[in-house]
């Protein structure tokens, strides 16, 4: 995990810009208002759908391919440096309130007082399926065609083609 510190001006403008145009976005989810959350991305595919209820941090660190479909009340908590980074890959369905969390804080209280943060990316495969109200941590890899079920805290990697769920996920079984 890298370290940064989110609350230097350059950051905070940053994030302002950003939870303005998510606001705008979520007040009015048009053409328009979702081509302005795009062009937040590092990367962007083609027929990406996002609902309403939509938010990420910074955004200049996503990635997301081709026909991914984000239901609403997505939470993203990127980072504007690239240990931060968020890829989400083609064809995956994001269930409504799912968290993904790439960004964390000290353990230790003195540290914590410093008010720094702790980002590590998260990367998603192709083909993956996120339940409702899934949470995906830190530093976490969800292989392709793999299914995280609903409510589920994913706080390890997850292989290609494998089914995990609960909390803290476990696998279930291979697809």
């Amino acid at each position: 995990m890298q370290v940064f510190t989110s609350l230097n001006k350059e950051y905070l403008a940053l994030r302002k810009q950003t939870g303005d145009t998510c606001r705008l976005f979520n007040k009015s989810p048009s053409k328009g208002n979702l081509k302005r959350i795009r062009e937040l991305f590092l990367e962007c595919g083609e027929g990406v759908i996002i609902e309403a209820g939509f938010h990420c941090d910074y955004g200049n660190q996503i990635t997301i391919g081709d026909r991914t479909f984000i239901n609403i009340n997505c939470t993203v908590l990127d980072a504007p440096i690239d240990e931060g980074a968020i890829t989400i890959g083609s064809d995956c369905l994001i269930g409504p309130n799912v968290q993904l969390l790439a960004v964390s804080h000290a353990v230790e209280p003195k540290q914590r007082l410093q008010k720094e943060n702790f980002a590590a990316p998260i990367t998603i495969g192709n083909n993956v399926w996120i339940g409702a109200g899934a949470i995906v941590l830190a530093g976490i890899t969800i292989g392709d065609n793999s299914v995280i079920g609903a409510g589920s805290v994913v706080t390890k990697d997850v292989t290609a083609n494998t089914v995990v769920a609960g909390n803290p996920a476990q696998k279930i079984r291979n697809i």
